[in-house]
């Protein structure tokens, strides 16, 4: 397996009010190429910190961490800015669409700010859309007048615009009903299987299911790896093997 994100010693401390949490603690982790690596953990564990901190979006307090060959944590504000456009995509929770924009031209203005060939942005863009089931008839309507899941699709056709390294997904079916969900998660998935890196975030233990390694995060370390292999329907015993890790980490 070809390691595609090293840290080493990773810590990151918040100060408030003269008092200093510790969130993350010396972490020594690799993420590796063509993975659907899920990090779980309770509120607070650090889930979120520690996917802001390899997504090169927030530095780390002490640590490094080497993304695809470049050290990320030594770069400017303004270098992690042009980093992070060419190598990561992001999928939050919050659905950040740009609601005066039509959902092509928001998955275009994402593209457009990596490669100036606009012809090749918007064949690619097209592409993408009808990949992740986003029908031609929807492309010119704004975010406002497509459902939630809809625009949470988009928001992964907008991540993959410029083929990054890893996509970065921080509980991208939160705010969504069960079948809206599960319609993401599918989307995510095949991507996965054509070979797209991806770190997702989730404290749903069905949505943890797709990741082939689950990183347990607990008090800011990480406590437990759960190896689960490539994702299968209706795997009993995949779910089974979750259910003992997460249940031996106090889940």
């Amino acid at each position: 397996m070809k390691t595609i994100i090293e840290t080493r010693k990773l810590c990151k401390t918040f100060s408030h009010g003269g008092r200093q949490t510790h969130v993350l603690k010396n972490v020594d982790l690799e993420i590796y190429e063509g993975d659907f690596t899920v990090i779980m953990g309770a509120s607070g564990a650090g889930k979120s910190t520690l996917l802001y901190a390899l997504s090169g979006m927030d530095k780390p307090t002490l640590g490094e961490i080497d993304f695809a060959g470049t050290e990320i944590t030594k770069k400017t504000v303004d270098e992690l800015s042009l980093f992070r456009r060419a190598n990561c995509g992001f999928v939050f929770q919050q659905i950040y669409l740009v609601d005066s924009m039509s959902v092509l031209d928001n998955v275009l203005a994402a593209g457009l700010l990596v490669n100036k060939n606009k012809k090749e942005v918007v064949e690619k863009a097209k592409e993408i859309l009808k990949s992740v089931d986003i029908d031609e008839e929807l492309w010119g309507k704004f975010p406002t007048q497509i459902s939630g899941g809809e625009a949470q699709r988009v928001g992964i056709a907008r991540a993959l615009i410029n083929s990054p390294k890893m996509v970065f997904a921080d509980e991208p079916t939160g705010a969504l009903n069960s079948q809206t969900g599960k319609d993401v998660l599918d989307a995510l998935t095949a991507f996965n299987e054509r070979g797209q890196s991806i770190v997702m975030v989730t404290h749903d233990i069905v949505s943890a299911r797709r990741g082939n390694r689950i990183l347990y995060v607990k008090d800011g370390e990480i406590a437990g790896v759960c190896e689960l292999g490539k994702y299968v329907t209706m795997d009993k015993e995949r779910h089974r093997k979750l259910n003992d890790f997460l249940a031996g980490m106090g889940w």
